[in-house]
């Protein structure tokens, strides 16, 4: 059988900056036949996430991060629908999910790998599931509730950065569901701040290129900052951090600002910050939600139902057909998008 792929072309180096043509659309074949124990899947959405950056790299510079190898398909979150199986617990038109779902129109896959989706769960939009009733969802709510130290009526203020992206527009709601009084949202342009206020729920938000940030920051949080979710890393979070309360918290999610600079993870804070952090006891511990795989399943069940009841909502950044993955990865890179960026293979 005929089909089309998406292999790594090219790696930007440690310190460079990802473009499209970094990868590259080929035509290949897979076989006729399956095996027992495969099913033969056709993709339907791919997500593209900025931790993919370090899997260019020859070293992920983390333990749990496979490097994507050159003129090798990449691979990612995804889902597909089965259009022939021989394992035992999935069957034609069963719509299922991975992790590791490779970058084709058409795959030959180990059942035992695939999750089986419920489309019901998320009112049929079954790309919610990489997003936010999937890894992005849980990240959001795993973050919070084991390092965030949220207290419902403790009157606390959160801010988060990078807070129009897939983890970060969900984090500031789910913040809110979970206790916070106050959520403040930090962004890139004022349609993203404003999204983020009238669509979905921030008290305010600030647009990091225009103004002074942390002027804004203090007369937005007038009492400090609690909990911070921090995407971004860098200047901002250094901004960020000056202004939190003794005993506050960071979440650790992403440090997406230092992704094409050759610097470890999490990246050393500047001593002046460290001076602060320290002497205010705050919080910064590195969050992994594949650490918490065993509160995975009650967890989605909470997404879903938010989304269900509308207290949750959800913007994605839609990009048609395989040979655009590379272009929407760009532009993910260069923060571009809203929401979830998730490309649609075929219909």
């Amino acid at each position: 059988m005929i089909i089309q792929r998406v292999v790594l072309n090219s790696r930007p180096g440690k310190n460079g900056v990802p473009v499209a043509e970094n990868f590259r659309l080929e035509q290949t074949t897979i076989a006729d036949t399956i095996q027992a124990g495969q099913v033969r899947v056709r993709t339907l959405y791919l997500s593209v996430d900025p931790y993919m950056r370090c899997r260019m790299n020859e070293d992920t510079g983390s333990d749990y991060l496979l490097p994507w190898q050159l003129s090798e398909v990449a691979d990612g979150g995804g889902i597909g629908v089965v259009e022939e199986s021989k394992h035992d617990n999935l069957a034609k038109g069963d719509f299922v999910t991975s992790f590791s779902w490779p970058w084709q129109t058409v795959a030959i896959l180990d059942g035992s790998m695939l999750q089986k989706l419920v489309p019901q769960l998320v009112n049929g939009r079954l790309s919610y599931f990489l997003g936010a009733a999937g890894i992005t969802g849980l990240t959001a709510l795993l973050g919070i509730k084991e390092k965030g130290h949220v207290t419902v009526g403790a009157g606390q203020t959160m801010v988060v950065s990078g807070a129009a992206g897939a983890c970060g527009s969900l984090a500031g709601q789910i913040g809110r569901l979970e206790g916070c009084s106050r959520v403040v949202g930090i962004a890139g342009t004022d349609e993203k701040c404003s999204i983020l206020v009238q669509e979905m729920g921030f008290d305010a938000a600030i647009n990091y290129k225009k103004g002074n940030v942390a002027e804004q920051l203090r007369e937005l949080c007038p009492g400090g900052v609690d909990v911070y979710f921090d995407n971004v890393g860098g200047v901002i979070s250094d901004t960020v951090i000056s202004q939190m309360n003794q005993n506050s918290h960071i979440i650790l999610c992403g440090q997406i600002s230092q992704y094409n600079k050759d610097v470890p993870y999490p990246p050393p804070l500047p001593p002046d910050i460290e001076k602060i952090q320290k002497e205010r006891n705050i919080t910064r511990e590195r969050f992994l939600v594949l650490n918490y795989m065993n509160k995975q399943e009650a967890s989605v069940l909470q997404l879903c139902q938010w989304i269900q009841e509308g207290k949750l909502k959800v913007r994605e950044t839609m990009v048609e057909g395989l040979a655009n993955i590379g272009a929407a990865f760009q532009s993910l890179m260069n923060g571009g998008n809203i929401g979830k960026q998730i490309v649609s293979v075929s219909k």
